[in-house]
């Protein structure tokens, strides 16, 4: 249990600095250089992901070495995880705040994506990508 709890921990402190980092630049493609929602998330989740990659592995999952079976596993794990969150965020959010316009709907859907994208994500670097992989009674 102790174990699960420092994971999380980790994971959280981990999670709060990527997120921040995310949310500033998906908010900065989408409100200042209007890139569209798809892209904005995308290209901010393609930057946080590889931070998140070596911080996780290394001081949450206490991974070591370069195995490149991780890496293409994370890969496939995040592309997963964004496409369900964001795909999932927007119709959630255009139906509850069906009556708002484009911009306000779409800027909440992108946080809403985060909440979900973060759930998603550590149930599967969890279970998926560093099962086993970790050092023992760590």
């Amino acid at each position: 249990m102790k174990k699960l709890f420092d994971e999380i921990l980790h994971f959280g402190i981990i999670g709060v600095l990527n997120t921040i980092l995310g949310y500033v630049l998906m908010t900065v493609f989408y409100n200042v250089f209007h890139m569209g929602y798809w892209q904005s998330s995308a290209v901010s989740y393609t930057i946080g992901s590889i931070f998140s990659y070596f911080a996780n592995k290394k001081h949450t999952f206490h991974v070591e070495g370069g195995n490149g079976k991780h890496a293409l596993k994370f890969a496939l794990h995040i592309l997963v995880c964004y496409l369900l969150a964001y795909g999932l965020a927007k119709p959630m959010v255009k139906a509850v705040l069906s009556g708002y316009n484009k911009e306000i709907v779409e800027n909440i859907a992108l946080v809403v994506g985060m909440g979900m994208f973060i759930v998603f994500n550590f149930i599967g670097q969890k279970f998926f990508v560093f099962k086993g992989a970790g050092k023992e009674g760590k």
